[in-house]
């Protein structure tokens, strides 16, 4: 078969490269865009996401013959509650964490001096040492600890408006039915689109949440049982940490190494690194996939650079968003035009690859069948 020719493809009205150009400095100009409305883009697209979770919820109780009004009403109390709930615990155990931590600064003071010994050992000059060694103190670790509580009072005060917005989405969510049934009619891709990416962020988050929990929940006892200090913080940052993909797990597990072994030394710094990889190795690449499945349908490459993205564009918060924030971006560009749908597979949605190696492996046994079972195959392309 003869390469197709240039002539072949229809010639764009703009070069590529300028296409490409154009494509950056828009996408470049939208990035900003939202890092300058993060205020208000971070709480929204939460309350979205938390409407799509609970949205079964309130179907199921409205066909149970529970009054609409009740109905939303009952799940946007229940989400209230919970990020409330959530938010005074995160602070409580901030509160209590900076309260304890004075208590271990003979500790630190020792742990710095071995580490300004080490380091002038290898060739750091004694300027260069104390810069790395302030950030050991307790007054720096204190003030870290500060702005992250300052960020949590913050995300506090977006309850407002993730308050408002439930109520909001809840009072709409009635109407998109018969929206998306007529828009169906007129843009069938878009509603399949939408309709695909509120199932999979459903159950991604689903999925996550449960399983961030049983998690948390798990790495709590632990600590309680090594006498770690500050237990119940870190296992309330090990199930944040959780909806951050593959790198979720390395942030989380920092505090816990470094204040076992302040007070249990090696045997403790060892044990967390035992019970925390285990933990994490058994859940992300065992339970969750069984659970998840292809509903996130991202590459693993993807999804590590939408985290470093997402938190560039929109603070911690939109790393622990960073796969709805990037699903629903592939929705808008990707699979809302049938077009350019063989972009998919690209993206890590492994159903589709699959589907392209069976084509191409069917398009070999049609071949084979056509030359006979003598002739040598050298026409065929190795499969992928």
């Amino acid at each position: 078969m003869e390469p197709e020719s240039a002539e072949s493809y229809p010639r764009p009205g703009l070069p590529r490269s300028a296409i490409v150009l154009l494509t950056l400095a828009c996408a470049a100009v939208v990035a900003f865009g939202l890092a300058a409305m993060r205020g208000i883009v971070t709480p929204v697209f939460l309350a979205f996401v938390l409407t799509l979770c609970v949205h079964p919820l309130r179907r199921w109780m409205q066909g149970n013959g529970v009054p609409r009004g009740i109905a939303t009403g009952s799940t946007i109390a229940a989400v209230l509650a919970l990020l409330t709930g959530f938010a005074a615990v995160l602070v409580a155990s901030l509160a209590q964490f900076s309260a304890l931590l004075p208590q271990f600064a003979p500790q630190m003071a020792e742990l710095a001096a071995s580490i300004s010994r080490l380091l002038e050992s290898v060739g750091f000059g004694p300027e260069q040492t104390q810069t790395i060694l302030e950030g050991l103190t307790p007054g720096r670790i204190i003030g870290f600890l500060g702005g992250l509580l300052g960020n949590i009072a913050g995300l506090v005060g977006s309850l407002v408006i993730i308050l408002t917005m439930l109520i909001l989405m809840a009072v709409d969510g009635s109407r998109v039915p018969a929206l998306l049934t007529h828009l169906n009619h007129h843009r069938p891709a878009l509603v399949a689109a939408f309709n695909g990416f509120g199932a999979g962020v459903r159950r991604y988050m689903i999925a996550t949440t449960v399983l961030g929990v049983a998690q948390g929940l798990f790495n709590w006892l632990v600590l309680i049982i090594l006498q770690v200090p500050g237990a119940l913080l870190w296992g309330l940052l090990s199930f944040i940490c959780s909806f951050i993909p593959n790198i979720g797990y390395f942030i989380a597990i920092i505090p816990p190494l470094f204040f076992g072994f302040l007070t249990g030394g090696w045997p403790t710094f060892i044990a967390v690194i035992v019970i925390y990889g285990g933990i994490n190795s058994v859940i992300q690449s065992i339970i969750q996939p069984k659970y998840v499945g292809n509903a996130v349908a991202l590459s693993e490459t993807i999804t590590f650079v939408s985290v470093l993205f997402w938190a560039v564009i929109l603070g911690p918060v939109g790393a622990i968003l960073a796969v709805p924030l990037t699903l629903l971006a592939r929705t808008i560009l990707l699979d809302s035009d049938p077009t350019i749908a063989w972009w998919r597979p690209l993206t890590g949605d492994k159903k589709a690859l699959e589907l392209i190696l069976k084509q191409e492996d069917d398009a070999i046994r049609a071949r084979r069948v056509r030359r006979g079972p003598d002739k040598p195959d050298l026409g065929s392309s190795p499969a992928v």
